[in-house]
C-alpha cells in the first residue's frame, strides 16, 4: 500500500505525483518520545562553558574598604565580597561536561520519522524533480516557492554522496563531500525563509521548526531507507 506526494519542477511547474510508503505515513508515536527527543537534542547543543569567579578567585586589594569601627558603617573584610562591584559571584555558573543526555539511536529514528510523517499527512512535503541549475539563481527559487504555495519556512532537502568501505559482507557506507548541490545551495542562501541540508545531515528539530519541506526524488528514497531499514 502507498501514498503519493506531488511533485515539482524548478519552474513550480507540477509533474504528477510520487509513490512513497504507507508506513511511512501512518506511523504515529507517543508524544513524549518526540518531547524527550527534542529536549536532548537543544540541551546537548548547550556549550555549558560559562565561568564565573568566586571571591577566591578575584583579584582585588587585600586591604580594608574602610576602617573597622567608628564610622556607623558595617564592617567589611575586603572588596572581593559579592556585595561589592567586581566582587565575587556567590553560587555562579561553572563549566559542566558531564551532561550529555543520551538517547537510543532507534527512539531518534522513531521521532523524526514520526515528525515527517506528520508534515506528510498534513500535505506539506512535495518532491522536487531535480535541484540542477546551471548558475546561482535566488529570483528562479524564489518563484518556485511563489508557484508552489510555499510561503513559510521551508527547508529543501537533497540526497547526499556515498562510498563503501570494508570487505563484502562487512562494509560501511560513509558520505563524502561533494559539489552536486552547490549551485543551488547558492541559490537558497539569500531567501530569509529557505534553507538547504542533506538528509543524512537532518535533525527533528529542523523538521519540527520547518512549515515545508521540498525534497528531491533522490533524497525520498535515501529518506525512505533510513527510516524504513528496521522493517516495520
Amino acid at each position: 500500500m502507498t501514498a503519493t506526494l506531488k511533485k515539482y519542477n524548478l519552474e513550480g511547474e507540477m509533474q504528477g505525483e510520487v509513490p512513497v510508503d504507507q508506513r511511512l505515513v501512518d506511523f504515529v508515536v507517543h508524544s513524549q518520545l518526540v518531547k524527550d527527543y527534542i529536549v536532548a537534542l537543544r540541551y546537548n547543543a548547550r556549550q555549558w562553558s560559562a565561568s564565573t569567579k568566586t571571591r577566591g578567585e578575584v583579584k582585588h586589594t587585600t586591604r580594608k574598604p574602610h576602617p573597622q569601627k567608628g564610622q556607623g558603617r558595617a564592617r567589611q573584610g575586603s572588596t572581593v565580597s559579592p556585595q561589592y562591584k567586581g566582587g565575587g559571584r556567590v553560587f555562579g555558573p561553572k563549566p559542566k561536561f558531564d551532561v550529555y543526555w543520551k538517547m537510543n539511536a532507534k527512539e531518534k529514528r522513531a521521532a523524526i520519522r514520526a515528525l515527517i510523517a506528520d508534515k506528510m499527512r498534513e500535505g506539506r512535503v512535495v518532491v522536487l524533480e531535480s535541484t540542477q541549475i546551471d548558475a546561482p539563481r535566488t529570483r528562479k527559487v524564489a518563484e518556485f516557492l511563489e508557484k508552489a504555495g510555499l510561503e513559510g519556512k521551508t527547508l529543501f532537502l537533497g540526497e547526499g554522496t556515498y562510498v563503501e568501505i570494508g570487505f563484502p559482507g562487512n562494509s560501511q557506507k560513509l558520505s563524502i563531500p561533494s559539489d552536486i548541490h552547490t549551485t543551488f545551495k547558492k541559490s537558497v542562501r539569500n531567501i530569509p525563509h529557505a534553507g538547504f541540508m542533506l538528509v543524512c545531515n537532518m535533525s527533528g528539530y529542523d523538521v519540527m521548526v520547518t512549515q515545508d519541506i521540498v525534497i528531491t526524488e533522490s533524497a525520498l528514497k535515501e529518506l525512505q531507507e533510513w527510516l524504513l531499514r528496521d522493517g516495520s
